[in-house]
């Protein structure tokens, strides 16, 4: 079996779009980030050289080349922790130069949405996220197969036609 290319690697090498569709309500409950937003610690949006990380450098890199990077969140509410922190920390991925929206789950179910998270490169590359039941991370698969490509390429542009914008999402 051949290894599956990392994130950061297909984000290098993409040339159009990037799309990532999250639709779990919590992730990896021992993520430093959280940990520390748990414990009170705050980031200041002004303070850039505080939050700044490699990811978000990766980001900048890619959206600086003209890729399109889209991130669509589903969640439940009212929303769990988790997307309280994720929310509060979004700043950092739009000031990477991603796109960001929220769609309530309520509003998702006349939408036929895949079992797992995503990260679709250029249309044509799908690397499918596995959590446990936990939210912890699992591993990654690779797909090209070209149905299931188009059905969460599919899936992701109803999502983000129906959802808000992160300026405007507030949280319930």
């Amino acid at each position: 079996m051949a290894a599956v290319p990392s994130l950061e690697d297909l984000l290098r090498t993409c040339t159009r779009s990037a799309l990532h569709l999250e639709m779990r309500d919590g992730y990896m409950r021992d993520d430093p980030l959280f940990l520390r937003w748990l414990s009170g610690q705050r980031d200041d949006p002004a303070d850039r050289s505080s939050w700044w990380s490699p990811w978000l450098q990766l980001i900048e890199e890619t959206t600086s080349r003209g890729v399109e990077v889209r991130r669509a969140r589903v969640v439940s509410e009212p929303v769990s922790e988790y997307i309280r922190f994720e929310h509060e920390v979004t700043f950092r991925n739009v000031a990477s130069g991603e796109q960001v929206r929220w769609l309530p789950r309520r509003q998702a179910t006349g939408l036929a949405l895949p079992g797992n998270d995503f990260w679709l490169i250029d249309g044509q590359v799908l690397l499918v996220h596995h959590f446990s039941g936990d939210g912890d991370f699992v591993d990654d698969e690779l797909d090209t197969d070209h149905r299931t490509v188009k059905l969460c390429a599919t899936a992701f542009e109803a999502v983000w036609e129906r959802a808000v914008p992160h300026e405007d999402f507030r949280l319930r």
